[in-house]
């Protein structure tokens, strides 16, 4: 003779502790029975819904995908189909919401698309110490992660890190500063930094809404034309090796361009 065994419910205080894990808990066994009460009510004025409001699921989902979570691995753990994260049925709802990040975020994830993110923030005069409330992390850390991430190739934070960034830009991208605290100094300071260093502003990601996490997308923020033709004329000579005749056939320009650039540190200028 076997006996069936049942798995503790994650939480109690959703019905699928009483349909799905058996709970027979006796407020667990009340809420089930009020809901039960409740949907034949409903039935009998010709109100009763299927389906509730999934857009609460549906983001939160999205957010999980953000930080490189894949459908599978959020299903799996919620316990539900692959097609349910897709579809986002009422009745798995719950399940989804119980998802947290730790069961599906990776443990290491680039810190490129969270470094983007928190330049992108001060350069629209959001200072760091208004930012940090949003993400979950000290000021100091954000400094510290900014100023290292210009120093190291192929940087890594918590996945968690990354989902807290991600969500508190979202939040904060193109708000006003002064909203969250910071003055017209401190908002003047922020925007003085991002510029200095040619950090893109978050309009200007909004324009590549795909590009912000891809570390073989360059944003040529505030880029002239002019210096862009100058670097490639660097790149052509020290790096394919072409003489400066050929430089200038293949980026189409007078020879007396290719030997400004090259006769001068100053790209723009010589531009």
């Amino acid at each position: 003779m076997t006996t069936a065994i049942h798995r503790e419910a994650p939480n109690h205080n959703t019905l699928t502790c009483y349909t799905r894990y058996k709970c027979r808990l006796p407020e667990c066994v009340e809420r089930y029975r009020a809901n039960e009460r409740d949907r034949r009510r409903q039935h009998r004025r010709g109100e009763y819904r299927r389906l509730t409001d999934a857009d609460p699921v549906r983001e939160h989902v999205q957010q999980l995908l953000a930080t490189g979570a894949s459908p599978r691995a959020i299903a799996a753990r919620a316990d539900v189909a692959d097609r349910v994260v897709r579809d986002l049925l009422a009745d798995n709802a719950a399940k989804l919401l119980a998802v947290a990040p730790d069961d599906v975020v990776p443990q290491y994830v680039p810190a490129l698309g969270s470094v983007r993110r928190l330049q992108a923030l001060v350069a629209d005069g959001m200072p760091m110490i208004y930012i940090a409330p949003h993400v979950d992390l000290y000021p100091s850390y954000i400094s510290s992660l900014l100023w290292r991430a210009e120093e190291l190739d192929n940087h890594q934070v918590l996945g968690t890190t990354a989902l807290g960034i991600n969500r508190g830009y979202d939040h904060l991208s193109g708000k006003n500063p002064l909203r969250y605290g910071a003055t017209r100094k401190s908002k003047a300071l922020a925007r003085s930094l991002g510029a200095s260093r040619n950090w893109p502003t978050s309009k200007y990601w909004a324009r590549f809404p795909d590009a912000i996490d891809d570390p073989h997308f360059t944003p040529e923020y505030k880029v002239t034309q002019a210096e862009i033709l100058a670097e490639e004329t660097r790149w052509l000579i020290e790096t394919a090796g072409l003489t400066r005749t050929e430089a200038a056939e293949r980026l189409g320009k007078h020879r007396s361009y290719i030997d400004r650039v090259l006769g001068q540190p100053d790209l723009k200028a010589a531009a």
